[in-house]
């Protein structure tokens, strides 16, 4: 990642991350650790930890950051990052509140991994605008802050300015994407190797597999046909024959997958198609074999697959995301 001879110099950003007690330590140290690989052979970014008072700050699993600094010794900073912990989804406290509102006056870009998309919503500058964070806690802050457009279900989402993510390891996806728009893919990809992470996911990718997402079913028919399509997406799992698998008529089936997962079998069938289809491109899989090895079966139903759940198309995935 050295600077070649006659290229530009490289500006250094500034990146102030706000920490507190009981803050969520890899929200932190993920983010950090990207932003050390980047600065590798070349200076690319500053880094500072502020904190509401400054000092030491004890993390979730009790280690300490110390020297943290007061928003008050900070000057412009071009990135704020918030990171999160639990109990900000029960409370945002008044001093970490006006800690982000100093700094985020000061900065071009603010962003937040996990909860602290919460002390945003308490300042009400994601009202109107569409914002995400841990699965667990979206709901939480849908029903806390009405005016935000919440996404229960992807990695990050960039409105303006802001920018949010979901919770702890979603942070280095975040920063990554960071580093991209700040220096170009070609480095956010170098670090995301030596990391040994795959380049970065989509935002609007999900924040769990479907197979991980279902849950478990309760009624004997329906947990044979899950476990089935799971084990070989690739198989006819046409309704007719997955019924007659599992014993029961098309109709009940169907009637089973309504009941306890909200959805068709053929939705639901297609999104873990999709899923593998996905893990195949980033192997190393062409898109025609990714399709058919899916059981997607040909290059233009995993197009429409691509562009309905993931708002791209399956070449633009592979060239962005798989780690080569």
């Amino acid at each position: 990642m050295s600077k070649r001879p006659g290229e530009p110099q490289i500006r250094t950003r500034r990146m102030a991350f706000v920490v507190y007690d009981d803050v969520t330590l890899l929200d932190v140290s993920g983010p950090l650790e990207v932003l050390h690989q980047a600065n590798r052979d070349t200076p690319r970014y500053e880094t500072v930890l502020v904190s509401p008072t400054g000092g030491t700050v004890r993390t979730s699993t009790g280690l300490t950051l110390a020297d943290t600094v007061a928003p008050r010794e900070v000057d412009y900073v071009d990135t704020v990052v918030i990171a999160g912990a639990d109990h900000l989804a029960e409370h945002v406290p008044d001093d970490l509140r006006e800690t982000v509102a100093v700094l985020a006056d000061r900065a071009g870009r603010v962003a937040s991994v996990c909860t602290g998309a919460f002390v945003l919503a308490a300042l009400g500058v994601l009202d109107g605008r569409i914002a995400t964070t841990h699965w667990r806690h979206a709901a939480t802050l849908a029903r806390q802050h009405p005016k935000v457009h919440v996404e229960p279900d992807a990695l990050h989402i960039t409105d303006g300015q802001y920018v949010t993510s979901a919770g702890i390891s979603a942070g280095i996806d975040l920063m990554l994407a960071l580093l991209e728009a700040d220096h170009g893919a070609e480095v956010a990809r170098e670090v995301a190797r030596e990391l040994v992470v795959f380049m970065q996911r989509p935002g609007g990718q999900s924040q769990f597999s479907t197979a991980i997402a279902t849950p478990p079913a309760k009624s004997d028919p329906l947990r044979q046909a899950t476990a089935a399509v799971i084990a070989d997406p690739a198989a006819d799992h046409s309704l007719p024959t997955l019924a007659q698998q599992v014993a029961v008529s098309p109709r009940h089936l169907t009637r089973l997958f309504q009941l306890e997962l909200q959805t068709t079998p053929g939705r639901w069938i297609e999104r873990v198609r999709l899923d593998r289809a996905q893990q195949l491109i980033l192997d190393g899989h062409s898109i025609t074999s990714a399709a058919r090895h899916s059981g997607l079966g040909s290059d233009e139903t995993l197009r429409r697959a691509f562009a309905r759940h993931l708002s791209t198309t399956p070449s633009e995935y592979k060239r962005r995301f798989q780690a080569v």
